[in-house]
């Protein structure tokens, strides 16, 4: 292994957070949307441009809205929307004590609603010394081009750096920019993985 770590970034969904779509999907259902999974959602409602910060929050949830075929209550439509979130305390303790010793980021694929909601609800803004949401980047993981703007704002030095994703093709970007990579799937083999690297946890 070369140069220390200084600086590690966590992504925030699957990792510091988990996701449970079935309140939404079946709201959506309720009101004649016809939709079984969550990914029956995205593509109809351009999630992705709203998380590259293209399609503000109003106007996601004009299409959420649109899926259906009877009127839906706007406010309703928001709870369940950004109702979907359950805190993975153990990550986030891990995150809140990594950043007394090293250089704290998140860097997570993530619109502007949820953003301000993780940030309300559970202080995620707070965690560390920074974040780089999607739509503030204007650019989504696994492009280059975001993994490169966490660098210029945050002055990361690549070779320092290790990133913490659930997603593979996440890892594997930032790993080309030479981060060190790791993929999540629970507390414990994360914290072997940081041990491993020669983090101190």
């Amino acid at each position: 292994m070369g140069k220390a770590i200084t600086n590690i970034v966590f992504d925030i969904g699957w990792v510091l957070v988990h996701l449970d779509y079935a309140p939404l999907t079946r709201y959506l259902r309720e009101h004649g949307a016809d939709v079984e999974h969550m990914r029956d959602v995205v593509a109809r409602i351009d999630l992705e441009r709203h998380e590259m910060g293209e399609v503000a929050g109003d106007e996601l949830l004009g299409n959420l809205a649109r899926l259906g075929r009877k009127p839906m209550n706007v406010a309703d439509l928001r709870r369940r929307w950004l109702d979907m979130f359950e805190l993975q305390v153990p990550m986030v303790g891990l995150a809140r004590r990594l950043a007394e010793r090293y250089q704290v980021h998140l860097l997570s694929n993530v619109g502007d609603l949820h953003w301000a909601h993780l940030s309300r609800e559970f202080g995620l803004h707070r965690i560390g010394h920074g974040a780089l949401p999607s739509f503030v980047a204007g650019v989504m993981k696994p492009e280059p081009r975001i993994y490169a703007e966490a660098e210029r704002r945050f002055g990361l030095d690549p070779t320092a750096t290790v990133f913490i994703d659930d997603l593979p093709a996440n890892v594997e970007s930032a790993r080309q920019r030479g981060w060190y990579g790791i993929e999540h799937s629970a507390y414990g083999d994360t914290v072997q993985a940081l041990a491993r690297l020669g983090v101190g946890v």
